[in-house]
């Protein structure tokens, strides 16, 4: 109703121009004839005779009530029925958006920027309908909104960048990833940012911007993971023994997966030590816990075995002698 009156409002400001106008114009002699002002003078209805001015009132209202009318009714059932698909049609998107696990705030935010997008095209259609100029209407709805663009750049592009997060899915929550130079397991894709927990529970938040305009390592995507490690033995130790006896750890451990196949090979010759490495594969939620009791446990089979791992060293030669000078 609220809306209806509204209308109706702007539908007497638009006729009662062409009233007034009217009633100005009203010919004294049928020879002559009055080109109506461009505005609306509502002091000039105080010099006129109200009789006059009734007369030619109910003059237009005979001749063109029923195209006012028929013009407020039309625009009436624009609006209405414009609003009304536009809340099916936002109510359709949020809930297209809820079925594919979007978070609850970006689809809420989406249905509303969407509804006032459409009630604002509605609105403009209406005031059309009742003959309302809205060209220049437009242009400055149309400026307002470049304006606001240009104000929140930064907002919007972390904005476009949280919709391609959430539509790609590069990472999930409870992800570990690494993104814009930061690293930890995914807490929230909000609209703007991405908030991580960092191993040592320090909360980071990145813009969204950021997070796609760089490298994303996601480090739980696929079920397994490769643990790498490097182990030195001395060069007087025997390779082929120490291949068998770290064989023999990692085949003990049982989080360590038989497919693929673990890795020992030798894989350079270093300054102070021969460098083996050693490619298990492990579960994704296995793989610290896993890697830390291989290197523990590989230090000790070996020193168990008489094997041993070197540590940098430089020999020094010192040669004396008199100095000639």
């Amino acid at each position: 109703m609220k809306c209806f009156i509204a209308i109706f409002c702007l539908a007497v400001l638009c006729y009662g121009n062409q009233v007034v106008m009217a009633a100005e114009a009203q010919p004294t002699a049928p020879a002559e004839t009055t080109q109506a002002p461009s505005g609306v003078d509502f002091s000039s209805l105080t010099n006129m005779d109200p009789q006059k001015i009734w007369d030619t009132i109910s003059h237009y209202l005979a001749t063109q009530g029923m195209d006012l009318l028929f013009r407020l009714i039309t625009a009436a059932l624009i609006f209405y029925v414009g609003r009304w698909l536009a809340r099916v049609l936002t109510n359709l998107l949020e809930n297209v958006l809820n079925r594919a696990k979007v978070d609850p705030t970006l689809s809420k935010f989406v249905r509303n920027l969407l509804y006032f997008g459409l009630l604002v095209f509605v609105a403009i259609a209406a005031l059309s309908r009742l003959g309302v100029e809205t060209t220049s209407l437009v242009a400055v709805i149309g400026a307002a909104g470049l304006a606001v663009g240009l104000a929140l750049q930064g907002s919007l592009s972390n904005f476009a960048a949280g919709v391609l997060l959430i539509i790609f899915k590069p990472f999930r929550v409870g992800d570990f990833v690494e993104a814009a130079g930061a690293s930890g397991t995914v807490q929230e894709i909000q609209i703007f940012n991405t908030v991580l927990h960092s191993p040592d529970n320090v909360r980071i938040i990145i813009p969204n911007s950021q997070v796609t305009g760089a490298n994303i390592i996601n480090y739980t995507a696929n079920d397994k993971r490769r643990v790498d490690l490097v182990i030195g033995i001395s060069y007087e130790d025997d390779i082929g023994k120490a291949k068998q006896v770290i064989t023999s750890v990692l085949l003990s451990d049982r989080r360590v997966l038989r497919d693929p196949e673990p890795i020992v090979a030798v894989l350079g010759l270093a300054d102070s030590s021969v460098n083996i490495a050693v490619r298990p594969w492990v579960k994704v939620d296995d793989y610290w816990p896993t890697y830390f009791d291989l290197m523990e446990n590989i230090k000790v089979s070996l020193e168990q075995n008489g094997l041993s791992i070197p540590f940098p060293q430089q020999d020094i030669h010192i040669r004396t002698g008199s100095l000639k000078v």
